[in-house]
């Protein structure tokens, strides 16, 4: 039977959070948001991550989809540690951003009652909702197909639909804990084997689409209680709090893994960071937009190869990088990420008709032009040159397209900047919007750009391919 058939049962899934899903087997979905979310993962109605429950001892397999390389595998599933942040992609599993996600197969060595399946994520952003069907089957079916690729229905070749679980909440912001809970209040889901989560995008509004599985529990139903996995010990938190110049917003400086690194911080960074951040505001406002007022700059050893990262009102700061860059590129990374948490691109009008994303080499173009051009211009780190010139196109990305933002502002005004900022954040970007601000289209801008650049570098026009005479 369907959802709509248990009108009853709907009213109390709407009270508590769950989802019905048939008649004997119900979804509970809770989500902490990031003020509420432990390490522990502590809901309230669902219980916390589980370490000697049924899947610890199973072993999980890529069906369908690619894992992104970033994160800890498939392992991170069942290994019984739990991310102690909020954006730790090595302490979780997803599959790269911009695909149609994909299948897993959990094969749990051997029959059990399950009593309940529970799934565990946490991120900051898109990536912390869970989306995926779940399917299970003892395996004896003489038609059993352990993986069933994109086009199979798994209940063709042996599976047994279970339930489907979505976190998502409408306009409600998606970042934060989620869990889910898949049970038979009564019982059983049934005696089985293999387990398939079929596991789809979060949005397709953002980049950053796909879920951060933290971990999932399946608990059988005939072992000895579960006991909690015991988050791992997190250091007291070292923060010192900053007020910008104009008293608006608050800056957090988190130095707890970097205490040699908090006199060069707040001699250096924060001082740019109280001017700078109410000056990037007023250089990107629209209508009703109120930027972030209180911004969180955390150093982490954790970010691999990159530098520094932004979401939401938090700046993450990759302590060895930083290291290595006090005197010289740290604190105008610090000043391009500030630029991403006024942005706010993905956050707005998500599920509105006809919202569209900028192309990323405007999102990454404005923080660069920003950063080189009004915040540090003399170091003339975004300059074309007979060197760069061949890859300069307006669309090259960070210092490249900053060049050519800045080129743009020169030739029409600093409203041109505005009003694509404002259009890239109401989701109502598009490129015809070049030609109704300047009278050209993009490509148009571009050529001219490039074309200025050639001349003021003294280099020859390129050579148009000699066209063939019609007999």
């Amino acid at each position: 039977m369907g959802l709509r058939c248990f009108n009853h049962l709907l009213m109390v899934a709407a009270l508590t959070g769950a989802t019905t899903v048939h008649a004997a087997v119900r979804v509970v979905t809770e989500r902490n948001d990031s003020t509420d979310a432990t390490a522990g993962f502590k809901f309230k109605n669902i219980p916390a991550p589980a370490r000697q429950d049924a899947a610890a001892t199973g072993t999980f397999t890529l069906v369908e989809g690619s894992i992104d390389p970033n994160g800890g595998g498939l392992a991170v599933l069942n290994d019984g540690r739990l991310p102690t942040t909020e954006d730790q992609p090595a302490r979780n599993l997803f599959f790269n951003a911009r695909t149609a996600g994909g299948r897993l197969h959990l094969d749990l060595g051997r029959l059990i009652d399950v009593r309940a399946v529970n799934s565990y994520s946490w991120h900051a952003g898109q990536r912390a909702p869970q989306v995926y069907r779940l399917f299970a089957s003892d395996g004896l079916d003489p038609k059993f197909n352990p993986k069933p690729t994109a086009g199979i229905d798994p209940v063709s070749v042996g599976w047994r639909w279970i339930a489907d679980v979505d976190t998502r909440a409408g306009d409600r912001e998606p970042g934060g804990q989620h869990g889910a809970n898949i049970a038979d209040p009564d019982g059983t889901l049934g005696r089985f084997q293999h387990l398939l989560f079929d596991c789809s995008r979060t949005t397709r509004d953002d980049p950053f689409d796909q879920t951060f599985y933290s971990e999932i529990d399946v608990i059988d139903a005939s072992a000895p209680a579960v006991v909690e996995i015991l988050a791992d010990a997190e250091p007291e938190p070292v923060r010192h709090s900053f007020e910008t110049k104009d008293g608006r917003y608050k800056l957090t400086l988190d130095t707890t893994i970097a205490p040699d690194l908090t006199a060069w911080a707040t001699n250096h960074l924060v001082p740019v960071m109280q001017e700078w951040y109410p000056r990037i505001v007023a250089l990107l406002p629209s209508e009703d937009f109120v930027a972030p007022e209180r911004v969180l700059i955390l150093f982490r050893d954790d970010m691999g190869g990159t530098p520094a990262s932004a979401g939401g009102g938090r700046i993450n700061c990759n302590l060895d990088w930083f290291r290595r860059n006090l005197r010289g590129e740290a604190v105008g990374s610090v000043v391009h990420e500030m630029v991403h948490v006024v942005q706010q691109y993905g956050r707005p009008l998500r599920g509105v008709p006809g919202r569209t994303r900028p192309p990323g080499w405007l999102v990454e173009g404005i923080p660069d032009y920003i950063r080189w051009f009004l915040y540090e211009p003399a170091s003339r780190g975004a300059e074309i040159t007979a060197r760069n010139f061949e890859r300069a196109r307006f669309d090259g990305n960070y210092r490249i397209s900053a060049n050519f933002l800045n080129w743009v502002v020169e030739q029409h005004g600093p409203d041109t900047m505005v009003k694509l900022n404002a259009a890239a954040r109401e989701g109502r970007y598009r490129d015809a919007l070049w030609e109704e601000l300047t009278g050209k289209t993009v490509q148009q801008l571009g050529d001219a750009w490039r074309e200025e650049h050639r001349i003021r570098l003294g280099l020859p026009a390129a050579v148009e391919p000699a066209k063939t005479l019609s007999p």
